[in-house]
């Protein structure tokens, strides 16, 4: 049987601490995932407008084998130097890739959302607000299930509604744990087409973004391909962190890394657009053993990681709250939060 860890968040894997700092008057923020210990990580980009750090170094063919922190940021560009903020409070910490003596170099890759133009006012905030609120999010992370208008997701949208951070996770009866966290911030839409209905509506559990019905599986949709100017930003991203408590390599971190993309598109219509900057990091705590050869084992990993970035991104959206130009998904469709 698989099912929701107990906090239903990615801070269910052990090993993994996330922190946010933001700002509400400039509606943005970032979001540090942090491992205890340096952990192997992999990424998938298939957005056609990243905005990335230390991403190339993950690749498996690559010197160096364990990341210390993943940031995911608001900012676009200037967003970016939250991880030097982040890899400074690291070093502070003696916590990085050591390169002779007592010297480390802190591995911490990081992405951005575009988030310029929701209504905050961003005339004071530039790289050094950014850098100390990386210093902020990082010193404080700890195992807080935070969901919605916080960190990188206190300046997201998405379509047409507020996005912000969402997280579930899943565990099997090996004890084997996934999580996700996500920062819901794309072009297309989260929910049917002039419907509360979240395109993720099969892969809910308990409730955990509103439990609608079904569709009506008799009344067709209308799926148009051209979309309302109110949502047509021209840039965008929806940024997502799996988490394992598995040790893979880096070669199979990204097979899952691949697979779980797919539930971005379970999640959003349409998905990795050329204005989009799709990023999905994969970071795994090895707590688990994962035997050579075992490829079924790697797919239900691949297989529930899909799963739970599907279930976030409406999750995100669902706990989100109105804020600068965009309206929250309960308030635009006047509906209670349960």
């Amino acid at each position: 049987m698989i099912r929701p860890g107990p906090a239903n968040h990615i801070i269910d894997v052990p090993g993994i601490k996330v922190g946010h700092a933001h700002d509400k008057k400039a509606i943005t923020g970032v979001t540090v995932v942090l491992p205890e210990h340096p952990a192997v990580s992999a990424v998938e980009c298939r957005g056609g407008a990243p905005c990335t750090r230390e991403t190339e170094l993950l690749r498996p063919e690559n010197l160096v084998e364990h990341v210390h922190a993943l940031v995911l940021s608001g900012g676009s560009v200037q967003g970016l130097e939250t991880a030097c903020g982040v890899s400074d409070w690291l070093k502070e910490q003696k916590r990085g890739f050591p390169v002779g003596g007592d010297q480390v170099v802190p591995i911490v890759p990081a992405a951005c959302i575009f988030d310029l133009n929701n209504g905050g006012d961003k005339s004071g905030t530039g790289s050094k607000e950014y850098h100390q609120m990386g210093i902020q999010a990082v010193s404080s992370a700890g195992r807080d299930p935070g969901l919605g208008n916080l960190g990188a997701g206190t300046g997201a949208k998405a379509g047409r509604l507020k996005g912000g951070v969402g997280s579930v996770s899943l565990v099997d009866d090996d004890g084997r744990m996934v999580g996700a966290l996500t920062i819901s911030n794309p072009f297309g839409s989260v929910t049917l087409p002039d419907r509360p209905e979240f395109w993720a509506w099969p892969f809910e559990r308990n409730r955990e973004f509103g439990g609608l019905p079904a569709p009506n599986p008799e009344k067709s949709l209308p799926l148009n391909y051209d979309h309302d100017p109110t949502f047509q930003e021209v840039t965008n991203t929806t940024l997502m962190v799996v988490a394992l408590n598995v040790d893979l390599t880096r070669s199979q971190a990204l097979r899952v890394a691949i697979m779980a993309q797919d539930g971005l598109a379970r999640a959003i219509r349409p998905s990795h657009c050329p204005n989009d900057g799709d990023t999905l990091f994969v970071i795994c705590t090895g707590e688990k053993e994962h035997p050579p050869g075992d490829t079924a084992g790697l797919l239900k990993l691949g297989m529930m990681a899909a799963d739970c970035v599907a279930r976030s991104i409406p999750r995100g959206v669902y706990e989100a709250e109105s804020l600068g130009r965009w309206p929250s998904y309960r308030d635009f469709h006047k509906l209670n939060k349960i």
